[in-house]
């Protein structure tokens, strides 16, 4: 069976995060922290963009505090604004004005994804040299696929499905390949999706937050 070992910083703001702790403030119109995960950039050559002109195009649409996580395409940004689906149009309509890319957003709340993390969706997994990964959705799943799903090489495995989430473990193969999920999960799910490393996923949380301890996934 597999199993996951995961320690989380030492830090009591992070500790807050995780359990809920952390009360929202009573201000109305009080900014709120967003996560701009942007599809397809800086893969294969295509669609390369620097952080800089990120976080120019974020601050040009008029978000707060945009910083840049990782070349993978992840903003961070604070606003007022509260509907998902508007802030989302915004964010495409601005990056395709500048840098001039059609890029799918994907967003989901600070919230959201402390949500996600306190969930702990990797309990219970054990596996050598695995990689951990969540795949995030642009709207609700049909609920309709089964879980746990183990592809025939047993390469990789889909553990669980939320409304909005997809959780896959990878394993290598003989050949020092990893297993590939995101045709199964495209099929299953469509293809506006986008896919991060959990690390990330915890980097994401605990931004700003000096040491960040990554998930060890080993046999015991």
């Amino acid at each position: 069976m597999l199993e996951v070992k995961a320690e989380y910083p030492r830090n009591i703001l992070f500790e807050v995060l995780l359990t809920g702790g952390m009360k929202k403030s009573a201000a109305l119109n009080q900014p709120a922290a967003y996560v701009a995960f942007l599809r397809g950039i800086n893969v294969g050559g295509q669609k390369l963009i620097k952080m800089s002109e990120l976080k120019a195009a974020f601050e040009s649409a008029g978000f707060r505090k945009a910083k840049t996580l990782l070349a993978s395409g992840n903003v961070l940004f604070e606003t007022a604004e509260s509907d998902a689906a508007a802030l989302t149009q915004k964010i495409e309509a601005q990056l395709k004005k500048k840098p001039g890319h059609d890029i799918g957003v994907i967003l989901r709340s600070i919230e959201e994804i402390k949500k996600t993390v306190a969930a702990n969706p990797f309990a219970g997994v054990k596996a050598a040299d695995c990689k951990l990964y969540v795949t995030f959705l642009d709207r609700k799943s049909s609920g309709r696929f089964k879980t746990p799903y183990e592809s025939a090489l047993k390469d990789f495995r889909i553990l669980s499905a939320t409304e909005r989430e997809v959780f896959c473990v990878t394993m290598p193969t003989a050949g020092g390949r990893f297993g590939d999920f995101t045709k199964v999960v495209e099929k299953e799910f469509g293809r506006k999706i986008t896919t991060r490393n959990w690390n990330t996923v915890l980097k994401i949380l605990g931004f700003g937050i000096s040491r960040t301890k990554s998930w060890n996934c080993r046999w015991r």
